[in-house]
């Protein structure tokens, strides 16, 4: 499966309180409507606590 497009990934973990976990993560993604593809490619990323926005682009665009 392709990855999603990190741009349209960061649409939907806007508002995210950072530092947050993997499941934080995939959590509020769903909770803003993400669908399944981008949802998906959140729960392959490593299981780890994320500074920011742009830690979880740099892992995004490595999956």
């Amino acid at each position: 499966m392709a990855a999603p497009d990190p741009i349209q990934m960061q649409k939907f973990l806007s508002g995210v309180d950072y530092p947050c976990t993997r499941d934080k993560l995939v959590d509020h993604a769903q909770s803003q409507g993400a669908p399944e593809g981008v949802l998906d490619h959140l729960r392959q990323l490593p299981d780890r606590e994320y500074d920011g926005p742009n830690a979880v682009s740099a892992e995004f665009s490595r999956s």
